[in-house]
């Protein structure tokens, strides 16, 4: 049984591409990005663009949309028991035609990773198949938001996730 991504959350006015690896568990029980109530990823939101998760899941995906934010994951499917990226069984992973939808979000001009596990899989799965323009476009490998990633404060995720306000 492989684990499905959802469709990218973005419009035509895309600046950064926020890739993480796939969802957890309880993000696919709700179909919502980063649903885990522990992890960090909506609380940054919350103080890098109004986005926080005292609001209503869509209003926090249209304030992304309105700041040029996109989210989407490395892999369109994947097997991996339970939510950790480490599980994730790499012959299983299928990518998102990332190729494609850079291609119709030329404004991209950032891409960051939630963690290294989605930045090790983009170089794995998705950068070698990319034209020259594209494999171009600069990127950042942020902390992982994921409660598994408990070690970083919150304080200094913040700080390090700030990258995205800089393109």
């Amino acid at each position: 049984m492989h684990d499905k991504c959802f469709p990218p959350i973005a419009d035509a006015h895309v600046r950064v591409l926020i890739l993480g690896s796939l969802p957890g568990q309880v993000s696919l029980q709700r179909q919502q990005y980063y649903a885990q109530p522990q992890n960090a990823f909506w609380k940054i939101m919350g103080r890098l663009f109004s986005a926080g998760p005292e609001l209503p899941y869509e209003e926090r995906m249209q304030r992304l949309i309105q700041n040029g934010i996109a989210l989407w994951d490395v892999c369109a499917a994947a097997q991996r028991p339970g939510s950790l990226d480490a599980s994730i069984v790499h012959t299983s992973v299928v990518p998102n035609d990332l190729a494609s939808f850079i291609e119709t979000h030329p404004g991209i001009g950032l891409i960051c990773f939630n963690g290294g596990k989605a930045a090790d899989l983009y170089r794995r799965f998705v950068l070698p198949g990319l034209p020259a323009t594209m494999r171009a476009i600069r990127y950042e490998t942020l902390p992982s938001t994921s409660p598994a990633h408990a070690a970083m404060p919150f304080e200094e995720k913040l700080t390090r996730w700030a990258a995205v306000l800089q393109n």
